[in-house]
């Protein structure tokens, strides 16, 4: 198993990736309920992009997001060729994809059949934030994430986080401007929508996305830029 982990360090490096391990039984929907385990993959974000979109996204931010989408899908696919070269039982989860991707579930939820950020608390690469984002404790909020899923173990699990360690820190939920988060502080016993408006943060990132770039797509990114972890 040390060989795959090492080959898997070499698909994403460590200077851009944080990977973790993860026990997943008994949390999957019934579409995955047959893998066991995962792989989360955070990519970190280009710093020199994200310090610049505090008046909302850019056309840089905009070809970067496509860019980490891309590469991020790639990798699980790659890895799971891997897995499957070693007779490993795999799945790749893409990126979160764009709106007219996804079915009308996600339309009228705004839930994705996996949730990267699940399978990367699982793996203890970090927690959720004030505002739904993933906080890393290597690379903070700056991430996307990729998962692939697995019927065995390839390596030791992460310690799981089960609660928020934002503490009293409330930047992202007073420098939101669609207003979407409450500020209460996210553990695995409360859903989503108790602390946090999907549709308010999506239909806000609707319009900026249009006036600033000019753009049909859901993105603004602010709340990523001025969290204090990972900058």
């Amino acid at each position: 198993m040390n060989k795959i982990i090492k080959q898997i360090n070499r698909i994403c490096p460590p200077d851009l990736y944080e990977i973790g391990f993860a026990s997943l039984s008994g949390l999957l929907s019934s579409e995955f309920s047959h893998y066991t385990y995962g792989i989360s993959l955070a990519r970190k974000l280009d710093d020199s992009v994200m310090d610049s979109i505090y008046q909302g996204p850019t056309i840089e931010y905009y070809d970067l997001y496509h860019q980490i989408n891309n590469e991020l899908n790639q990798k699980t696919q790659e890895i799971t060729v891997l897995l499957k070269d070693n007779d490993m039982e795999a799945f790749p989860v893409k990126a979160t994809g764009y709106e007219s991707e996804l079915d009308g579930d996600y339309r009228n939820t705004l839930r994705y059949p996996l949730s990267h950020k699940m399978v990367a608390t699982r793996a203890g690469l970090g927690w959720i934030g004030k505002t739904d984002l993933m906080v890393t404790f290597r690379f903070g909020a700056r991430v996307r994430l990729a998962s692939i899923l697995m019927t065995a173990s390839i390596g030791e699990p992460g310690n799981p986080i089960n609660e928020s360690q934002c503490g009293d820190c409330t930047v992202c939920v007073d420098s939101c401007p669609a207003r979407a988060a409450t500020g209460q502080l996210w553990t695995i016993q409360i859903d989503r929508n108790e602390f946090y408006d999907a549709f308010k943060c999506r239909d806000y990132c609707r319009n900026i996305s249009l006036e600033k770039i000019n753009k049909n797509i859901s993105l603004c990114g602010l709340c990523l830029t001025v969290c204090p972890q990972g900058k």
